[in-house]
């Protein structure tokens, strides 16, 4: 199984969730220690990561075969989440 590595970003937007929030997005998490490619997962255009939904939000990652990194975890209703990744985090 695969170790998974948070950015400062998405430790920052997960420990401001409700409890149900956290624990659904933990869940997700999770499975991506054993599928890296879930069958909602997309690769991103112009990009090398993947994202997967969660519930209303969404998680931008990469794996390798030691580690899955989350990069960002937003809302998914709006574009905020891609808008983070263009800036660069």
């Amino acid at each position: 199984m695969r170790a998974i590595q948070l950015h400062k970003q998405a430790t920052k937007f997960i420990s401001s969730l409700p409890a149900k929030q956290k624990r659904q997005i933990a869940i997700a998490l999770l499975s991506l220690q054993s599928n890296d490619l879930p069958h909602d997962a997309k690769k991103l255009k112009g990009y090398e990561y993947h994202r997967v939904d969660c519930g209303e939000y969404r998680v931008i990652y990469e794996w390798d075969e030691t580690l899955v990194f989350v990069y960002i975890i937003g809302k998914r209703n709006n574009s905020d989440v891609y808008r983070k990744l263009d800036r660069g985090n």
